[in-house]
């Protein structure tokens, strides 16, 4: 908003708040990704699924630090899940796709719990990327730039 001022300690604006509900969908989703690959053939380890659950505790914990309106915590949030995060999520179908591989033939070949996993992988892309542009709005840019101050 041109000529608005945002002061140390009020509450986050509604682009903040969206991207906090964005971050934390999307890793809500990728913690459903890795309950539905219990059902798959080579289903994850407990120690995975134990590794995999205090990364998403840890990245749950700085995604809510967001509020604050720390830009350093923005911008950890962007490397972190926007940067790293989203790669990790992509690296594999793309290399997959690139090498020759069928989106058509590997769904029609799919069971339940695979379509299941990619549609979930599809709603943490998207949920980053919302989350993402939330994050570096006007609104939210006057946030972190006034609790810089």
């Amino acid at each position: 908003m041109i000529g608005s001022t945002v002061r140390v300690g009020t509450a986050a604006p509604a682009a903040v708040r969206f991207s906090v509900l964005g971050w934390l969908a999307a890793i809500a989703a990728g913690v459903a990704e890795a309950l539905v690959r219990l059902a798959l053939p080579e289903p994850p380890t407990p120690a995975e699924l134990g590794a995999r659950g205090a990364l998403y505790v840890a990245l749950a914990a700085l995604v809510l630090a967001l509020r604050s309106g720390r830009n350093a915590v923005r911008w950890a949030v962007t490397v972190v899940l926007g940067g790293v995060g989203l790669l990790s999520l992509v690296a594999e179908p793309v290399g997959w796709w690139l090498a020759g591989g069928s989106v058509a033939a590997f769904l029609a070949a799919a069971d339940g719990p695979t379509v299941l996993v990619v549609a979930l992988r599809v709603l943490h892309v998207g949920a980053v990327l919302a989350a993402l542009v939330a994050l570096y709005t006007p609104s939210a840019n006057a946030f972190f730039r006034a609790a810089g101050r």
